[in-house]
């Protein structure tokens, strides 16, 4: 399934809504939007249906045709593989603790901020092909995963000023985590790459300009035959800073 992309269905009953969150999934390299539907009925229709094979449900809690959480929970119960992210306008503390309760991926109210949008569908997946490629997992991983599951609700927002072309503060921050929480002690641009979903290129981009901040080195690796391939580390007065700071 991941070589064909994250599956999405889309529950929401406005169909504009629905077709600005299906252009922000569209947008994002490795997602494909199988179906958009109204209701809760076409909703079991179609995950009846044989061959319909979904990873993501993106779901607007308030739906004509059902009360309160009562699709959520229908969801949850049959279709046990599929994650979900709740869209909604609700913002009631017992509606938001009761989804979360049910192990719902990530709440996002409406109406909904692109970049906090994409962020989400870049850190699921990252998470979903993280876990394809472990059988078992060390507490050190699931300690990362959890923190980000944890970091998709935090109430503050990171700001890196004016930033070059070519580099988002998503990516940045995807990239700058790697190395703060020591989840890598060095990386290629091709191993980046292949953890964020990017190009070779692109992941050298983020790369190189955080060596121009001065937050990690390069150093080189030397092999048996061929060029030597640059490895990205951090730098120790860097590391130093953001132990005092912490």
């Amino acid at each position: 399934m991941e070589k064909q992309g994250i599956q999405v269905l889309i529950i929401e009953d406005d169909f504009r809504v629905a077709a600005i969150n299906q252009q922000f999934v569209e947008q994002v390299e490795g997602y494909q939007v199988v179906k958009s539907v109204k209701t809760a009925e076409e909703a079991y229709h179609y995950l009846r249906e044989p061959g319909a094979e979904i990873d993501l449900i993106l779901l607007d809690i308030y739906i004509p045709d059902v009360e309160g959480v009562e699709l959520f929970w229908q969801l949850r119960t049959h279709c046990k593989r599929v994650d979900i992210v709740v869209i909604s306008a609700a913002i009631e503390k017992n509606v938001i603790e009761e989804v979360l309760r049910g192990g719902v991926i990530d709440y996002i109210i409406k109406p909904v901020d692109a970049e906090r949008f994409t962020k989400m569908l870049k850190q699921y997946q990252q998470r979903r092909r993280f876990l394809m490629s472990k059988e078992v997992l060390e507490q050190h991983e699931i300690d990362g995963l959890m923190e980000r599951q944890i970091g998709g609700f935090s109430p503050t927002k990171k700001t890196h000023g004016q930033l070059p072309k070519g580099i988002d503060s998503i990516t940045l921050d995807e990239v700058t985590n790697l190395f703060q929480t020591k989840k890598v002690k060095g990386i290629t641009a091709m191993e980046l790459s292949e953890q964020i979903g990017t190009s070779r290129s692109t992941a050298r981009r983020y790369l190189e300009y955080l060596v121009s901040l001065k937050k990690i080195k390069t150093t080189l690796l030397y092999g048996n035959v061929g060029r030597p391939e640059r490895r990205y580390v951090l730098c120790e007065t860097y590391e130093q800073n953001e132990t005092n700071n912490s």
